[in-house]
């Protein structure tokens, strides 16, 4: 199972385009915002589960096993103990989530026709003509793009950080 989640990540998105294509146009999804969440979804697991699994194997066995002997369940400890201490983890992997969702270009471009459902990224395309492209309207378009990834990463900055640091000093 772990070999087809390597292979997920050694795959580059670009390489399924064609077959997501296809795929999206006989389940009759193609044009919605369907077409763009459940690829998007399938294409980040792999990395997730990885940065995940990384994550919760570096905690330390001791922890699960002293709240096995206080009386806490497989579910409890996950809860109670884990989970808290995954925090910095989960709060990067969203903001990369994040990142990646907000900034996709092609899978909105070549599964959604209509402007209004793309995403950021794929509606700035819009603006550029064959013959001529509105320099300043593209401008303000890459600012109302970067401005909200800004944001993001200013407000959830030290988790990111932390989250990324973690492993490194024991």
């Amino acid at each position: 199972m772990g070999a087809v989640f390597v292979l997920g990540l050694t795959l580059p998105g670009e390489a399924l385009i064609t077959p997501l294509y296809y795929q999206m146009r006989d389940w009759g999804l193609l044009g919605t915002r369907w077409a763009l969440i459940l690829p998007l979804v399938g294409l980040n697991m792999a990395f997730g589960i990885y940065w995940m699994r990384s994550h919760f194997s570096s905690i330390p066995a001791e922890l699960h096993e002293a709240a096995s002997i206080d009386g806490a369940g497989p579910w409890s400890a996950f809860r109670r103990v884990h989970l808290p201490l995954s925090v910095n983890a989960i709060s990067a992997l969203s903001i990369l989530f994040f990142l990646w969702t907000w900034n996709q270009f092609l899978l909105a471009l070549v599964l959604v026709d209509d402007p209004t459902q793309r995403t950021m990224a794929g509606g700035i395309a819009a603006f550029q003509g064959e013959y001529a492209t509105d320099v300043v309207l593209l401008n303000a378009g890459a600012l109302e793009l970067i401005v909200p990834s800004l944001l993001v990463f200013i407000a959830f900055q030290r988790r990111f950080v932390s989250a990324l640091m973690q492993g490194s000093v024991r």
